[in-house]
Order: structure tokens, then sequence, then C-alpha cells
């Protein structure tokens, strides 16, 4: 089980455009389509946005830095963009506009929209203008209708390609696309389906879970990653935890009673504890640093100690129905086409009540159907190893999220490391000839000589 994480990160009415509207909208030419178009220059960006078919201002907040304006939309979508008769969604959005005639990066969350008006390092490095999209079927991105028939790696490149379509009109200079966690794997999708709709692309620590069938990779990770008295140490503390299963479930029981929560969705406190000590040695190198192997509890530590420990480490609010029926849909991901990868059991066998409690289906109601495709990720993967250009992978040497990684075959890519980074890592942290050679390649790929 994963759920992969990253630091980085309503006013007027709705326009009424039909479902062949918005496809004839998304087969204009990028470039064609910013010919005529209102841009704005010394004008006002929020008239030249108000312009744009399907696209509604919700918000102009106040909490931008100096230079940009951050604005909160929403872009009506194709629910299936093969079948306008499926409908449409509103697709949250938000703007952080400095000028038109800069760079803009559109930055892929994966999950919901994060209204803290954060700009990516590409952003950043470019003074660019910066376009985050929501993942449909998150937050308030989602097609009308139960299940999740329509969440898949396609249509969620199709409604990347859409944005950037329309957006063009607005910013004809340079694109780059970027995304942390899922929402680089999301910026990868999408380039695979429509490589050619940005200039370059800057990934970091992005899973590629190719045969879903094989976990190796990440068991051998696991296997290996720290010292072994760092891994015999975490081995001991999930033991610990679960030898005193009753009293740690009971003040699982108790933090959920008091507030408000419940265990529906995976079944019981007691489940949704051997899930999260499951979860412990992914979730501790994927974030941890020297300063938390130090922290690890040892054989005093109290029952207590345990639990928060327990809970700094995995998150054991996850597991609750309030945090977990919002990643639904990340999990109706995992089971059918993104796959996810083992982690170590033998050490607790004999303590373990719940078989196969790590699976998407923990996660993902009885009702809705899991059926898994595995042709999506070798299809991906083919991609990127035989076709995938201006392709720009950051790691962290230490993060299990990666043990699989993306190895780009095209031209102008390359897979970068930071020795010793977690899940957490930015251009900023590789060593000088990287960053140097990483930053290099943005501003080409951007059209913009890199500052001395």
């Amino acid at each position: 089980m994963r759920v992969w994480t990253r630091r980085r990160l309503l006013t007027s009415a709705a326009s009424a455009v039909s479902a062949a509207g918005l496809a004839a909208t998304a087969a204009v030419p990028a470039r064609a389509a910013a010919a005529g178009r209102p841009r704005p220059g010394d004008g006002d960006i929020v008239a030249a946005l108000r312009a744009l078919p399907g696209l509604r201002l919700i918000e102009e907040r106040q909490d931008a830095e100096p230079g940009y304006r951050h604005l909160v939309l929403g872009l009506r979508q194709p629910a299936d963009h093969t079948n306008p008769a499926a409908g449409t969604f509103e697709q949250r959005l938000t703007l952080l506009h400095t000028a038109a005639d800069r760079p803009t990066v559109l930055f892929s969350t994966g999950y919901h929209a994060v209204l803290t008006p954060r700009r990516t390092e590409p952003a950043v490095l470019l003074g660019a203008n910066q376009l985050q999209v929501e993942h449909r079927y998150f937050g308030t991105s989602r097609p009308a209708g139960p299940g999740y028939a329509h969440l898949t790696i396609r249509q969620a490149a199709d409604d990347h390609h859409r944005v950037v379509r329309l957006f063009r009109r607005i910013y004809p200079s340079a694109w780059i696309s970027t995304g942390g966690s899922k929402g680089g794997m999301a910026s990868v999708y999408h380039r695979r389906f429509h490589p050619h709709d940005v200039d370059g692309t800057v990934v970091y620590s992005a899973p590629n879970n190719v045969d879903d069938r094989d976990d190796s990779a990440c068991l051998r990770f696991l296997d290996a990653v720290g010292t072994p008295a760092d891994r015999a140490a975490l081995a001991a503390a999930q033991r610990a935890i679960l030898l005193r299963r009753a009293d740690l479930v009971a003040r699982y029981e108790a933090w959920a009673a008091g507030s408000g929560d419940t265990f529906r969705i995976v079944g019981s406190a007691d489940k949704a504890l051997e899930i999260a000590v499951l979860r412990v040695p992914f979730m501790f190198w994927q974030r941890g640093t020297a300063a938390d192997v130090a922290a690890i509890p040892g054989p005093g530590a109290t029952t207590g100690e345990l639990y928060q420990w327990l809970d700094d480490t995995a998150g054991l609010s996850l597991y609750a129905d309030a945090a977990a029926r919002r990643y639904i849909p990340y999990w109706y991901q995992i089971g059918t086409q993104l796959g996810y990868g083992s982690v170590p059991t033998a050490h607790l066998a004999d303590l373990l009540r719940h078989p196969d409690g790590i699976e998407a289906r923990s996660f993902v109601p009885r009702d809705v159907p899991l059926r898994f495709d595995p042709a999506a990720m070798p299809d991906i993967d083919r991609w990127v190893r035989r076709r995938g250009s201006r392709l720009l992978f950051v790691n962290g040497s230490q993060d299990p999220a990666v043990a699989e990684h993306f190895r780009p075959g095209g031209p102008d890519s390359r897979v970068l490391w930071v020795p010793g980074g977690n899940h957490n890592v930015d251009i900023a942290d590789l060593s000088p000839a990287d960053r140097a050679s990483a930053q290099d390649a943005l501003f080409r790929w951007a059209g913009q000589v890199m500052p001395a």
C-alpha cells in the first residue's frame, strides 16, 4: 500500500458549453489558437480568462507573492473524452499569473488542488506563470454519477491536453510540465499521449510499477536500504506494536470516537492499525532522515510512545473514513491501472490477522468494481524508454517509491539522483554538476538563457 505525497505542493456564474463545443476547442492547433485572441499585456488577465470558452473565474485570492495574481478557476471538461454524450464536469484549476509573455508551468497534483499559492521549483527558476490542475475525481473535480468508470490514465491525460490547448491562447510562450510523486506520474502519462503539448517535463520522485505481479524491486530495496541495525530496529518496533495490539487499537478507537471518525471503509480499527504497521518500512524510508533513525522506539518504549511513533511514521488518520474517503479515487487507480509494491511481512507473519489488508480493495467500497488492466503501465514504460524526449527525472537514492523508476531513452532526457535523498528531493538538492545540468535543460526547453 502506498500513499505517495510530496512537500510541494467563487463568484461568477458557470459558462454553459456543449460537449461538442469542448471537443472542437480541443482540436484547435496550439499555436494557431493563440492568434487573434485576447491576451493580457497591458490589459487585464481576468478579461482574457473570461473570454476562454468553458472557463469560470471562481475567485481571485489576495495571498499571492509580489508580482503574481492568484486565481481559482473551473474548466468545463468532458466526463469521457471519447463520448460527448457522457456529459461534463468542472475541473478545478488555480493560476499564478505574472505575465503573458513569460513561460508557463503546468503543475499536475495527481490529487486534490492546493489553494496555497506556492510556486513549484521550475516556476521559481523560470519566473513563470503556473497553472495547477486538480486530478479528475479528486476534490471538487468529479463527474456526476456513481463509480469511477472514467478515471483512467488516458482520460486524465486528455484533461491536461485540453487545458494546455485552451490556455495557450493567453500564454503562447514555452510550456514546462511538472509534478511530484503521483503528480509526476500524471505528467509522464500526459506526455505519453500528447508528447508535443509542452516543451519539457520535470518529474520528481515518480514511481513506475511496470508489472504489478513483480514486486521484487521494492522488496529488494527495503531489504537493503539503511544499515542492518536500522532495519532491525524498524522490524523490532513493528513487532512491539503488534504485540501490544489490544492497547494500541483501544487508543486508536478512542481517537476516532473523539474526532467523530469511523472505520467503515477499511473495516475496523484493528485492520487499520495492522495496515499502518505493515507500511512502516516504506513510509519511514520515504520520508525519514538520520534523525528519524535515532528516534525509532527501542525495547523500553511505552505503549504511548509506540502509538505516537506509528502515527508520526505511517499516519494513522489516513485509514479512518474521513481521510480514506477522500482517497478512494487514488486506490481505484492503484487497483485498476497503476499497481503498487509489496512490503516485507515474513518477520510479522505470526502476528498478522488480515491477509491482503494492504491491497487496494481495502480502500475501495465493495460495490465499486476493480478490474486491473495489465497493459496500461507497460505501455507507458515502453514509450518512456523508446520515445520519451525532454524528460528530466529527479529522484532520491533512499526513496523506496522509486525502487522501480522511469528510465527514459529518448533524446534530451535523463535521470538524476540525490545521494541519500528521500521522497522530497528537488533540483536544488542535486550535486553542483547535476544541478547545473538540470537547470541548463530547463532553461533550454523554455527558450531562455540560464542566469550566470
